[in-house]
């Protein structure tokens, strides 16, 4: 058994860098779409609200491996989309409706008293939101994001099924290769455990740091 985890760990380790980049692009973008939601959906015109609020509706009710689907078999055949950007963009796409409805609560939490305040010294809205709203909101977020981080982590071993070579793929290949199932996707769930582990205690120690005193 140990030389069996010797020999397997290095292997899923080559996928590693593949499941962090399509983790990172996936929330990467779906901060920025998540963000745009939020805002939308607290101060936007109500035809915007309404649209923002379908689409965060639609997306939370389709499984992420339709959208991945959906994306690779489909919207691929209209845009040519390598395998890691049709899953990447997948996950960004799911992971900004989750993500707005995180940064619209924080967003709530912040007293009306605030975006008051800032008007009252000339600041006209957009500039309110981005320099006192926004700053406040996302150290809110932090908590609730950190758990929509090691979502999208787990969530990247969904890319598998497009080929794409990261842990879980690497570990059905080894699976394969080597008739040992257990080893090879035991091996694979504590690279899993190992990654979400640390960012879920990286993100704690952000958290911690910029915390808004008092509150």
């Amino acid at each position: 058994m140990l030389q069996g985890l010797i020999d397997v760990i290095p292997y899923l380790l080559q996928g590693t860098s593949v499941t962090l980049s399509v983790t990172l692009v996936a929330l990467s973008l779906g901060f920025t779409g998540g963000m745009f939601l939020a805002v939308m959906r607290v101060y936007g015109p109500p035809i915007i609200r309404r649209l923002a609020a379908g689409y965060s509706l639609v997306m939370r009710a389709v499984p992420v491996l339709l959208v991945i689907l959906i994306m690779s078999f489909v919207i691929s055949a209209i845009i040519n989309l390598p395998p890691f950007w049709a899953g990447s963009l997948s996950l960004a796409l799911a992971s900004s409706a989750y993500q707005s409805e995180i940064f619209r609560g924080a967003i709530i939490a912040i007293p009306k008293g605030q975006m008051v305040a800032a008007r009252a010294l000339g600041m006209g809205q957009p500039k309110a939101i981005l320099n006192v709203i926004m700053p406040q909101a996302i150290r809110n977020a932090i908590a609730p994001w950190s758990n929509e981080a090691a979502i999208i982590l787990k969530d990247s071993s969904l890319v598998y099924v497009l080929g794409v070579p990261e842990i879980l793929r690497r570990a059905q290949y080894y699976s394969a290769r080597s008739y040992e199932p257990f080893l090879a996707f035991g091996a694979a769930a504590l690279v899993y455990f190992t990654l979400t582990f640390l960012t879920n205690r990286g993100l704690d120690a952000l958290e911690n740091r910029i915390r808004i005193p008092y509150s």
